[in-house]
């Protein structure tokens, strides 16, 4: 079976659970990434299953746990949520985020670069739009085959949010001004909580969802700026809870104003 750029495809040695997109191929060697997951893979030619997209998940069933739109009393109050600059290596991803936050009636601007350039770029970002919550996200995957967990290096790009996390701790030190989500499936976690975001994957080196650093985001831009947030709460909004997503307890990053 011939494979081609953009086809849908699934790995036979892992009972075909994820779907992934062939972003590109060499000889008997095939790059992936995933469809719904945030997850970066390498494959043999002969281990794929090719998928169609009625397979394809949609986002109904994520969205419908996601209870922080349209229960704010607009009767007597106005309310301005906080302001998100999301960076995504994935231009789909980012696409389907971007569509998110504008159905949550959140002002978020999205920026496509690579987990590689990030770190070099985001500080000019940030100065321009003074976001009060900023996502760092694409893909990621532990490399088991290298051992430890503990060392960064045996990540694909997790060394390269740690970098543009401190660039961004740089630019604001304190976590309750600037509200940092980072990481993607599988990323060492205790590292970008240690470099300075207030959440990161993934606790349990899982895959995390396309549209779980948006609904971190969404969550804290419409919490209150003056009350911590509920953070167990936010975290079971994604798909997988706190296993794929942990974080440290914020300030919500939504100004409250009277009268409308």
């Amino acid at each position: 079976m011939s494979f081609h750029i953009g086809d849908l495809v699934s790995r036979n040695s892992y009972g075909n659970d994820i779907i992934f997109k062939v972003v590109s191929i060499n000889q008997n060697m095939v790059e992936l990434r995933g469809i719904d997951v945030r997850l970066c893979a390498d494959s043999d030619i002969s281990d794929l299953k090719k998928e169609d997209s009625t397979k394809l998940n949609d986002d109904k069933e994520l969205l419908e746990r996601f209870d922080g739109i349209g229960t704010l009393n607009r009767d007597e109050y106005f309310y301005m949520p906080g302001k998100v600059l999301h960076i995504d290596s994935d231009i789909d991803y980012l696409n389907r985020c971007m569509r998110f936050y504008d159905n949550a009636g959140i002002r978020a601007y999205g920026l496509n670069l690579s987990e590689k350039e990030v770190a070099s770029e985001i500080t000019k970002y940030l100065e321009d739009l003074h976001p009060d919550i900023v996502i760092i996200t694409g893909h990621d995957s532990y490399l088991k085959n290298k051992g430890n967990k503990d060392d960064i290096h045996n990540y694909k790009n997790s060394a390269n949010f740690v970098k543009a996390i401190e660039n961004a701790r740089k630019y604001e030190d304190s976590p309750d001004k600037l509200i940092i989500i980072a990481g993607a499936c599988q990323s060492d976690y205790e590292e970008l909580i240690k470099a300075g975001a207030n959440f990161a994957s993934s606790p349990k080196r899982i895959n995390i969802h396309a549209l779980d650093p948006a609904i971190i985001a969404v969550s804290t831009a419409l919490s209150d700026r003056n009350q911590s947030i509920d953070l167990l709460d936010i975290l079971n909004k994604t798909k997988y809870g706190p296993e794929g997503i942990g974080g440290i307890i914020t300030k919500g990053a939504m100004y409250t104003g009277y009268p409308r």
